[in-house]
């Protein structure tokens, strides 16, 4: 599956530098200025967010700028989203 292959990708290419809690993976969020957030990896499940991941595929394909996964939204946009998926 396409997703997978962004994720897997995504976080070979990570900065290990950098530490990201067990059960977790960072992203990148913004139009223009990048944005790191740490999201759970229970995220990846929901469909709003399989969504971002597929416009992220469109968008970038398999290289990502920020050297981890960049996603193609606002940053508003991508908070709002992440807290209905806390709700739900």
């Amino acid at each position: 599956m396409a997703i997978r292959q962004i994720l897997r990708r995504s976080l070979s290419n990570e900065r290990r530098s950098v530490e990201v809690p067990k059960g977790h993976f960072a992203v990148y969020v913004g139009q223009n200025e990048k944005k790191r957030f740490v999201v759970p990896l229970s995220y990846l499940n929901h469909p709003s967010f399989q969504e971002l991941l597929c416009q992220a595929e469109e968008e970038f394909g398999f290289h990502h700028p920020m050297g981890g996964l960049t996603i193609p939204c606002s940053e508003d946009l991508f908070v709002d989203l992440t807290s209905h998926i806390q709700d739900s």
